[in-house]
């Protein structure tokens, strides 16, 4: 059925239970996974002037914390002893988050996406935006949305 499970990570506790949640299928579906980490800049564009002069040594951190977040994550993938295609690491300044994840999603191909997602409705939605939301939009496969603890 699913062969190829595309996981986003960003480190965060609801991303952790989507990946505990892709495990899951991979062991039941013996799917393999790619985990892939978008390095989000968009809050440079909300204070750019705050970071003048600093943006190397904070894309440098971004990335850094990146390879982390995919490195502990591919940690827990081979210890659950599910097969771990790649992990990829991605540059938000060329694309939005949810778009990065989709053309993942195609370029693979993946037959499924396991996302976390905080759940958010109202003003919180509208100011955050949902990246969840639009990757199940706009993705070419089934979307399995993972809410956290804390969603209502």
């Amino acid at each position: 059925m699913y062969e190829r499970i595309l996981v986003p990570v960003d480190g965060s506790p609801t991303s952790q239970r989507g990946l505990a949640e892709a495990l899951a299928v991979a062991r039941l579906t013996g799917a393999k996974l790619r985990l892939i980490h978008v390095i989000d800049e968009t809050f440079f564009a909300m204070g750019a002037d705050a970071f003048a002069g600093y943006t190397g040594d904070l894309f440098a951190l971004l990335r850094e914390g990146g390879e982390k977040i995919l490195a502990d994550a591919k940690a827990q993938v081979e210890a659950a002893g599910v097969a771990l295609d790649a992990t990829v690491l991605r540059d938000g300044l060329s694309g939005r988050v949810c778009d990065l994840v989709v053309d993942e999603a195609k370029a693979w191909p993946a037959d499924l996406v396991v996302i976390g997602t905080h759940g958010r409705r109202g003003a919180g939605r509208l100011l955050l935006g949902s990246d969840a939301e639009q990757i199940l939009r706009l993705a070419p496969v089934p979307v399995l949305l993972v809410r956290s603890d804390g969603a209502r």
